[in-house]
């Protein structure tokens, strides 16, 4: 089991590669640092390194293929339902916080986009931008002075009249907060996807070893009772066969 681990590793690393490869440079460009460029690379191995182990543990004790992609599919399902980026922790049941915590993919996600999202300007499009006027005599800017000292948007036309235009948010890291997504945990979740990857070596081996190679014996008292009287039936069948018939009763 662990060769059949650690034998998928080189290739789920190329492909990794080619992964990042393919959608960084047209999607994201040249304009971050190596270091983000290096770590969005290791978080694409990772995923894949991830999803085989993540197979052998489903598979290893399981019957056949069948079954474990069932559970397979559930079970990937749910993780990336409650991962924090569809539906925000604040916003999910009390009863289902704990699958935000056990997600995988809450950790992988979260240092995913706080790698490549951190301090990217935003730019509200006209549907996003609060719109209103400012008292008569008062520029946009000078209505809203002492409120932009510690508002956390950007007032798009200072200077106007008129038709005042606010954006509610300035930073991309701003937005990606609602998550709980923050650029400083990237490390930390980059690390707790590994935790995850050896969780899953260690239940393949031992599920494996558990099911497939141990030898379970539990017999029950009557079960016991029942082998030996079976056991003493089929002795004395084997006397009378050596001795032959029983001979008749001589007074008779």
């Amino acid at each position: 089991m662990i060769a059949n681990i650690v034998v998928e590793i080189p290739y789920q690393i190329i492909t990794g590669f080619l992964i990042w490869a393919c959608f960084y440079y047209p999607v994201v460009g040249v304009g971050q640092s190596s270091t983000r460029q290096a770590l969005v690379m290791l978080f694409s191995m990772e995923l894949l390194i991830y999803a085989s182990s993540f197979a052998h543990m489903t598979i290893a004790a399981l019957p056949d293929a069948q079954t474990a992609s069932g559970i397979v599919t559930l079970l990937t399902f749910m993780s990336i339902l409650f991962n924090g980026v569809l539906q925000s922790p604040s916003a999910l049941p009390g009863f289902w916080v704990f699958m935000y915590r056990v997600s995988p993919f809450t950790y992988w996600v979260a240092g995913m986009c706080g790698t490549l999202l951190h301090a990217r300007p935003i730019t509200c499009t006209p549907t996003e931008t609060s719109n209103f006027d400012p008292p008569t005599g008062q520029t946009c800017g000078q209505y809203l002075s002492d409120y932009l000292r510690t508002a956390p948007g950007v007032l798009q036309n200072p200077d106007a009249t008129t038709n005042c235009q606010y954006c509610a948010l300035r930073s991309s890291d701003q937005f990606l907060a609602g998550s709980n997504i923050f650029y400083s945990e990237r490390w930390r979740n980059f690390g707790l996807i590994w935790a995850f990857v050896l969780f899953n070596i260690a239940v393949a081996v031992i599920t494996y070893w558990a099911f497939r190679v141990a030898k379970w014996r539990s017999v029950s008292k009557e079960g016991k009772k029942g082998s030996e009287a079976k056991e003493k039936s089929e002795k004395v069948g084997k006397r009378v066969a050596q001795e032959g018939a029983v001979p008749p009763n001589r007074e008779a």
